[in-house]
This record gives C-alpha cells, structure tokens and sequence, in this order.
C-alpha cells in the first residue's frame, strides 16, 4: 500500500561520542548525559552508514547455479566530515592520541597533538540521531573505531574537514549497533497477519 508518510528524509541529525562501556539510552530523549558529547557541525551529505556482510556459496553437480547460501562475516561503517576542529574530533578521527599545552607564556597558550601509536587506537562509542518532523530514529553503536587513514585538504576557498570513518566492533555480549525509533511505520505486525 502506497503511503508517502514512510517516506523519510533526515532533516535533523546529530552525531555523539562516548567511551566504550558509557551507559547508552533506551529511548529518543533529547539528553544524553554527561558520558556522551556532540560532534558539532559536518557537511550536509557526508552522514552515512554501510553495511558489508560476506557470504560463501555451496555449489553441487546438479545446478548452475549455488545450491545453499551462508552468511560468513558482517561488518558496518559510519561516516562523517566533520566541520569543527576542536581536540575531541581530532582524537576522534585519528584514533585517538595524546593533546598536551606546551606553553603558558606568552599567550595565546600551545597546544600539541599526538596521533596513536601503532597499536595504541581507542574504540569508542557512537550515537546517531535523526529527525524528520514528528519521527525520530536513533542508533546506537557500542563499539567502533576508526578504521581508515586520515585524508586532508586545505582549500583556500572551502572548509577543512576531519573525515571521521568508524567501523563497527562486535563483542560476545550484545548487540553490534541497533536503532530506537517512534516511527509508526516499524510497530510489529499483529500474530496472525494484519
């Protein structure tokens, strides 16, 4: 049935970042608390979320074509340019790092940043929230890290941006990402058929 209501368009969105293990939200409420902090601004057209399963195929005498097919692997990305340059999106999109000041006086202060050392990359924890009028979607991803190098240029006439790429971590307990929504449009359907 034709219903142009379960057309969406994320009119809103927000990216947020937290450490692994940070309490996420069991619902849409707008506070994320204290463990969790905003990325900020990034381009309109850079927020996007694959998926890559991977599959084996049993081939038998008798077909042409594969006779079983079985997922072997998933794997996921978020991606995203950030706008803002600040010390959290750096150590966001490098994988962490260390930021120290180096110098008090004399003003302004110095500041130095160091990416990870080979081996040394943070996980994190994501949140992505999108609005369209009256609905709401919210993923929650428990576990990512950056998993791409770090392309940058530095334009005379656009913005800089930080390309954050996060893949996706599955662990025993739980649920490698999973999303809340006020979205009519996903209530189950009655046992038995509607």
């Amino acid at each position: 049935m034709s219903d142009r209501s379960q057309i969406t368009i994320a009119q809103k969105a927000a990216v947020s970042l937290g450490a692994v293990g940070s309490t996420a939200p069991t619902d849409l409420s707008p506070l994320l608390g204290t463990e969790y902090h905003e990325v900020g601004l990034f381009t309109p057209d850079s927020l996007g979320f694959n998926t890559d399963p991977s599959f084996e195929e049993v081939r038998s005498h008798q077909s042409n074509y594969p006779t079983r097919r079985f997922q072997t692997e998933d794997a996921a990305t978020l991606s995203v340019d950030l706008q803002q340059w600040n010390g959290r999106n750096f150590k966001a999109v490098y994988g962490g790092g260390t930021i120290e000041q180096v110098s008090v006086d004399p003003e302004p202060k110095v500041y130095r940043f160091t990416p990870p050392a080979i081996g040394a990359r943070e996980a994190t924890a994501a949140i992505v929230d999108l609005q369209d009028g009256p609905k709401k979607y919210r993923r929650i991803i428990p576990v990512s890290e950056q998993s791409e190098g770090v392309e940058q240029t530095f334009e005379k006439t656009s913005e800089s941006i930080l390309p954050l790429r996060l893949s996706v971590l599955g662990g025993d307990v739980g649920d490698a990402w999973y999303d809340y929504t006020n979205d009519e449009g996903f209530a189950p359907e009655p046992v038995g058929g509607p």
